[in-house]
């Protein structure tokens, strides 16, 4: 995706994912806005990361820009390519099912452990979360939908008291997002895929860790088989990965 390389080009609707900011933290603040059009599906895979034009529509000098670029090169989303800047990550099926594997293998601790660390509090938020996933599942737009559920299975994992697996996790996130966002029809039924979460939730409060397990694999091995096959339906066999 190229993005107009003219001060005096007329507007697009490109101008739109990127706003003007004004604070200290320019790096982060840049590097949280390109990861949201990344994850909603604004910047598409192959998309290029143009610094200059990014700049100007945040106000601010390339640096920033080009400083978190490096910082989304480095959790696996964007990819750096010689005398050509930044791009979009492309994702193959491959890449689909090792994300998932991963997932499926730190969920299944991270819950486990969850079961016995715990505390009562800890656990009435996943309670409280869930519920609030329901109820709001109907009206939210797919992206705050996707990020309620990561977020939900991002308390567990804080709940486990491993701190090393929470940092693994939180690095997966935004790969995940990315994932999920390329599939427009992953939810057909958005409150039945928010219930979906109960019985993970109704296991984990009864602190019985075999169930929470299974429950999880299920959930999890069920995403895994439907994201797969979507990106297949809607990308045809893909290319290999950057």
């Amino acid at each position: 995706m190229a993005f107009p390389s003219s001060p005096s080009a007329s507007p697009s609707s490109d101008d739109a994912i990127f706003e003007s900011v004004e604070a200290t933290d320019l790096v982060g603040l840049v590097e949280a806005q390109l990861t949201r059009a990344i994850v909603e599906g604004r910047l598409r895979p192959g998309s290029r990361i143009v610094e200059a034009d990014i700049a100007r529509r945040m106000g601010i000098s390339r640096a920033p820009v080009r400083e978190a670029a490096r910082r989304l090169e480095r959790q696996g989303v964007l990819v750096a390519r010689p005398r050509h800047g930044f791009a979009v990550r492309t994702i193959s099926v491959q890449e689909i099912d090792d994300l998932y594997e991963v997932r499926l293998s730190l969920e299944l601790t991270s819950i486990e452990l969850a079961c016995r660390k715990a505390s009562d509090a800890g656990l009435a938020r996943v309670r409280t979360l869930v519920e609030s996933m329901v109820q709001q599942a109907p009206t939210l737009p797919q992206h705050e939908r996707i990020g309620s559920d990561l977020a939900l299975h991002m308390l567990i994992c804080e709940l486990s008291g491993n701190a090393h697996l929470l940092r693994i996790y939180q690095n997966i996130q935004t790969e995940m997002r990315m994932v999920i966002a390329l599939i427009d029809a992953v939810y057909h039924d958005p409150t039945s895929v928010a219930a979906f979460h109960r019985p993970i939730v109704d296991a984990l409060m009864r602190r019985d860790a075999p169930a929470a397990q299974a429950a999880m694999r299920v959930h999890l091995e069920d995403a895994w088989r439907n994201v797969r096959a979507l990106f297949v339906e809607q990308h045809g066999t893909p290319a290999t990965a950057d």
